[in-house]
């Protein structure tokens, strides 16, 4: 298997800019300030690499909301790429645009589309995508889905890191794709 049979998956979580409330948002948009991404080697049913972009924002700041959550402060990521950056740096440097991708949801995926729409960038995804969350719950057939969080729990996996770390999560949400893989319940890729 190589890049193009999907012997290696991109697992992406992001963190945006966020408040407790739309009215405390004051119009400013959800921006992507971090973006995790861990690579599983699915041949070989491992994370081979942990990766973390930090975005700074160009319409929107970090609340205390936000710092809270993700631990992310304005001046951290003040010190990141722009988003068009980012999307090249994922294309350039985790070959984005030809490798598949997951997600825990379509959160992500949603945000990407959106923030590439406003900003005049190029989306830098394939069309191959896998929400995680789905997938998991229908290999344990569970009739609701869990957060990556709870899904840990429920398969006996450690939860690594800080959750809502972006870097983080893609790290666990590649432990929750693994599980699925070792089930033989993985979505085939051609």
């Amino acid at each position: 298997m190589d890049e193009r049979t999907g012997r290696y998956l991109n697992v992406v979580d992001v963190e945006a800019t966020c408040w407790p409330t739309r009215a405390e948002a004051g119009g400013q948009p959800n921006e992507i300030i971090e973006i995790g991404l861990c690579v599983v080697d699915l041949e070989a049913r491992e994370r081979t690499a942990k990766h973390r972009v930090l975005v700074r924002p160009a319409r929107s700041a970090v609340s205390a909301f936000c710092t809270d959550l993700t631990g992310l402060t304005q001046d951290e990521v003040d010190g990141g790429v722009p988003f068009a950056e980012a999307c090249a740096i994922l294309e350039r440097e985790h070959r984005s645009h030809t490798r598949a991708w997951a997600s825990w949801g379509d959160y992500d995926r949603k945000q990407f589309e959106a923030q590439c729409a406003r900003a005049g960038v190029r989306y830098p995804f394939g069309r191959r995508h896998t929400n995680a969350k789905a997938t998991y719950s229908q290999a344990r057939g569970l009739p609701k889905r869990l957060g990556m969080a709870g899904a840990l729990q429920h398969a006996g996996l450690p939860l690594e890191g800080r959750h809502h770390c972006g870097a983080d999560d893609a790290w666990n949400i590649g432990a929750l794709v693994l599980d699925v893989v070792r089930r033989g319940a993985w979505p085939e890729r051609a």
